[in-house]
């Protein structure tokens, strides 16, 4: 079963990778860095990895947490015959002046509210128009 990672990186996490691609980002002033390649089951991790690290700024705001840097890892694998997937597996690397306590309750509510990761769990249709 072949594998497909992406990370992206915001804060003090983006990367420094000459192959990392910017983009800017709602709620950094320097961007985010994404490290993927482009074929679709790439940009599937890559829409959950980018999910998650929004979603980390947004409820972070909400709660009232500093965070000075987010990396999300992302990957899985595809059956290269079927292309049936594996699932998807995230990481996320924070840092933060927040306790231990703050960053659970945070990530917590990041893993609830996520929209793409709720979206594919849920499973939807695709077709074409």
């Amino acid at each position: 079963m072949e594998q497909f990672a992406v990370v992206v990186g915001a804060g003090s996490f983006r990367s420094d990778d000459g192959g990392a691609i910017r983009f800017p980002h709602r709620w950094t002033p320097e961007g985010v860095t994404v490290e993927a390649d482009f074929t679709g089951a790439h940009l599937l991790h890559l829409a959950t990895a980018g999910c998650v690290l929004n979603d980390i700024y947004r409820e972070a705001g909400e709660l009232d947490i500093r965070i000075d840097g987010v990396r999300v890892s992302a990957d899985g694998g595809f059956d290269t015959q079927t292309w049936i997937s594996s699932g998807i597996t995230y990481r996320i690397e924070l840092s933060s002046p927040a306790s231990v306590e703050e960053l659970a309750v945070l990530l917590d509510r990041v893993d609830d509210v996520a929209e793409i990761p709720r979206a594919i769990r849920a499973g939807t249709t695709v077709r074409r128009s």
